[in-house]
């Protein structure tokens, strides 16, 4: 009897990745090469293919690239070398006062954003933490007595809320993953201390220093949660773009005034880069370069 040869599946590439599709019949499976800078999607066996919009998607790979590789051999090393020789209160201490430095402008764009109540929430918060807290070093102000948690937001929130389209998804090393009306938005957060107060914000030493602890800090804190996203990942460029603008579609949200997630499903295909993607319950990934997190 003559022995069976297997003819192996066909493959199917969309957005870098291979996926082996077992076909209805005996037929032909078309394979679909999506252009870097057009949204497509094409039915494969009666399921549609959605693939994101990522205009730029040539430039954020090529900077995703050059951030991994500084990460691998400096950016990462110096990141944990700092959280094994710094005491974790000291870490702490520097994270709270740098987070309280970051109250004036989340105080500004309430205002901006018609919601006092907020504006002046987050007032009280910077009183507290700098005069009980010992000029932000402790974060008194999110213990039960007050009830004064410290609540994500910037001029970019603020251009959302006015209608201002997210832009092209951008990958920027040492930044991170952004979009293009936030990096338009975050030098008027930057630079509300140094205009309005002067120095010492105003001083190249000040910006120097508080950068490097914050950014060493941040890189620390998120480890884990990279490390286990990106360990799986068949593309971890595409897997974290898809997570960034999830997880700032619902800060955006949060602060409009929405739930901020969704409480179903998983995280849902982004069709446009130009729009902000609805929130979903996705697991959230704290941004290294952005939102340090608690120990």
């Amino acid at each position: 009897m003559a022995a069976q040869v297997e003819t192996p599946l066909p493959v199917v590439t969309v957005e870098s990745r291979d996926v082996i599709v077992v076909p209805p019949a005996p037929q032909p499976v078309p394979v679909i090469a999506p252009s870097a800078s057009r949204g497509t999607a094409e039915a494969i066996g009666g399921d549609e293919i959605r693939v994101e919009k990522d205009p730029l998607q040539g430039f954020n790979r090529a900077m995703f690239d050059i951030h991994q590789a500084m990460d691998k051999a400096i950016l990462r090393p110096a990141a944990m070398g700092y959280k094994k020789l710094v005491p974790k209160p000291l870490r702490s201490g520097a994270r709270n006062a740098i987070s309280n430095l970051s109250e004036p402008f989340i105080f500004v764009n309430f205002l901006l954003q018609g919601k006092p109540d907020k504006a002046a929430q987050t007032f009280a918060r910077f009183i507290v933490n700098s005069t009980l807290g010992i000029a932000g070093l402790f974060d008194i102000a999110k213990r039960k007595d007050f009830n004064l948690p410290h609540r994500a937001n910037g001029f970019g929130t603020t251009l959302a809320l006015y209608g201002v389209k997210a832009g092209p998804y951008l990958f920027l090393p040492l930044i991170g993953p952004t979009t293009l009306r936030d990096v338009l938005g975050k030098p008027a957060d930057d630079g509300l201390l140094p205009l309005a107060v002067g120095r010492p914000f105003s001083t190249w030493q000040y910006q120097l220093s508080t950068g490097l602890v914050g950014g060493l800090d941040m890189r620390a804190e998120a480890d884990p949660e990279l490390r286990a996203l990106f360990g799986d990942a068949v593309d971890p460029y595409a897997t974290l773009r898809s997570v960034y603008l999830q997880n700032r579609a619902a800060e955006i949200e949060e602060v409009r005034g929405g739930h901020g997630r969704k409480k179903t499903g998983d995280l849902p295909e982004l069709n446009e880069s130009l729009t902000d993607p609805a929130p979903s319950d996705a697991p959230e990934l704290q941004d290294p370069m952005t939102d340090p997190a608690a120990n």
